[in-house]
């Protein structure tokens, strides 16, 4: 008898939908940020929501837009945490959905990697960068699918701040908007196709 009621008082717990998928853009929030290096991820994903005809609205924790990608539901996050409390975002939309980690995808920024080349990795170290570190802590996991956007490191000692929080070059800027266009479709096909054709498809420099 008490097993039996034990069942009906059961809590009952929503399962992970494997269609649904978080894409999360990291920035900085502000006008002032709106050019710089360091937001390439809200560029990303305002680019899809733009070229998908989605608007963002603001919720808790972020901006959040919600689109289908050949029939797969993809919602688009933009923090309002500042980069360091990414994670803390990242968290509340994966729970708040519950869209599994392996359909998370983190776009951002990298120093590390040539202007216009992408990185697409199934998990990987923080590499120094806050928002993944913050995200990496609030997961308590760093397998977690990232998109790295490479940002070029043309900057002197001591100087990597002022340079990550500048603005793009007038020659990045001409370059920005195909290359804009090649991140969506990265991000689509990593929805559409999964990790492992992405990375095939699109990790390295991207040529013209």
């Amino acid at each position: 008898m008490f097993s039996f009621l034990k069942n009906i008082f059961k809590p009952s717990i929503t399962p992970i939908d494997m269609k649904k998928y978080l894409i999360v853009g990291l920035g900085n929030i502000g006008p002032k940020y709106n050019e710089t290096r360091h937001n390439i991820g809200f560029k990303v994903v305002d680019h899809l929501a733009k070229a998908e005809g989605a608007t963002f609205t603001t919720e808790k924790l972020g901006d959040v837009c919600t689109l289908k990608i050949k029939g797969r539901t993809t919602l688009l996050l933009k923090p309002n945490t500042f980069m360091n409390l990414s994670g803390k975002a990242i968290k509340y939309w994966l729970d708040k959905e519950k869209i599994a980690v392996e359909n998370l995808l983190v776009v951002t920024d990298d120093i590390h990697i040539d202007f216009g080349s992408f990185r697409i990795k199934a998990k990987g170290s923080a590499g120094g960068h806050n928002g993944l570190k913050d995200t990496e802590a609030m997961l308590n996991t760093n397998t977690y699918p990232r998109f790295r956007f490479g940002v070029g490191g043309d900057f002197g000692k001591g100087k990597q701040v002022d340079y990550v929080l500048g603005e793009w070059t007038s020659g990045e800027q001409i370059d920005l908007s195909i290359r804009l266009d090649h991140a969506a479709n990265a991000v689509k096909s990593f929805v559409f196709s999964g990790l492992s054709q992405t990375m095939n498809a699109f990790n390295g420099k991207f040529e013209r």
